[in-house]
């Protein structure tokens, strides 16, 4: 869960540091651009991402992983 929660942090603050309102794409459907990174967002999305990296390499998450992929293997 908490991977899922650093993800979500590094996705969003991109998206925000690449578009300050949030959204990619105008009413038509046409992408919003110049981009204006934020930079504040961007440190921002670079922390989380230094985080969700250290946690994708340690290894009891990995153990997890690997033993929750094999109760869903074995349960299906």
């Amino acid at each position: 869960m908490a991977r899922k929660f650093l993800q979500m942090g590094y996705t969003r603050s991109r998206r925000y540091a690449n578009h300050r309102s949030g959204r990619k794409y105008a009413e038509d459907g046409v992408e919003i651009l110049p981009r204006e990174e934020d930079a504040q967002k961007a440190e921002s999305a670079q922390f989380f991402k230094e985080k969700w990296v250290l946690v994708r390499e340690d290894e009891g998450y990995l153990r997890l992983k690997r033993e929750h992929a094999r109760y869903r293997s074995s349960s299906s």
